[in-house]
């Protein structure tokens, strides 16, 4: 962990904050609250706006001043939202056109069914266009957290479904997404993406950023961000882990003045 008091301080969602698409556990909603109380806090996933709203916002103690100081970035950013003193609002969203849409959506599907990996026992929607990012869970999205787990415990699957992707829209960006997902977006979006966009939005340098994530490792999608060599990270291996080092780390912040 850096030194340097930060100003912002963000997070991944899944497996950071919460278990893969599941709520927030309350002592995880109140150390974000006494975080936001501090500092500016962000949260930045591959997953839609939906996802964030049910998994934090609606957990989230009601605490209006805190809100304001939370920033919540969608699809890697592609999508940007602040509480407006009512709800979170989107300030933008930068969508695929048509056309990218539907070549992803059909190299995905195509791909999948090839590799063998398009299942019949499912929880939800496989294929989801979310505006500015199309998303493939293999199991659905509303999957359960052991059934995914299961699903491709070495990522070998998530890879190789990937790469196969990523020769059929050269055009378009293809990353391994959660446990069992894979994402397109357009070329460059990643965390590192979601990361400039808070920069650029709140005005705080990156080097003035804290970020914890669960996958800092190079095949993770976190691991953009701490390429970054700008942002410190913090390496958790789970919302618990997150939860100690948040008990850690808020005392040393001074209170918002």
């Amino acid at each position: 962990m850096t030194e340097k008091t930060p100003l912002v301080v963000a997070f991944d969602l899944d497996d950071t904050l919460a278990p893969s698409k599941s709520p927030i556990d309350p002592r995880i909603g109140d150390l974000l609250i006494r975080l936001a109380e501090r500092v500016e806090v962000a949260i930045i996933s591959g997953g839609q706006i939906g996802q964030f709203r049910s998994q934090v916002v609606e957990r989230l103690p009601h605490t209006p001043g805190a809100l304001d100081h939370i920033h919540l970035l969608p699809t890697c950013g592609t999508q940007y939202f602040r509480y407006d003193g009512t709800d979170f609002a989107a300030l933008y969203t930068r969508d695929l056109t048509d056309d990218e849409k539907q070549r992803a959506l059909t190299a995905v599907e195509e791909e999948a069914v090839r590799l063998g990996y398009w299942e019949t026992q499912t929880w939800g929607p496989i294929l989801e266009d979310r505006g500015s990012q199309i998303t493939f869970s293999a199991l659905g999205q509303a999957a359960p957290v052991d059934a995914k787990r299961a699903w491709d415990p070495t990522g070998a699957k998530k890879s190789a479904l990937r790469d196969a992707v990523a020769l059929r829209v050269p055009d378009l960006e293809v990353r391994s997404g959660g446990s069992t997902s894979v994402d397109i977006t357009r070329k460059g979006i990643d965390k590192a993406y979601g990361m400039r966009q808070l920069s650029e939005q709140t005005g705080v340098a990156l080097a003035d950023m804290l970020f914890y994530g669960d996958r800092l490792d190079p095949d993770g999608n976190d691991y953009p961000v701490l390429a970054m060599g700008e942002v410190a990270c913090v390496s958790v291996t789970g919302w618990e882990d997150t939860a100690d080092k948040l008990d850690a780390l808020i005392p040393t912040l001074p209170p918002r003045g």
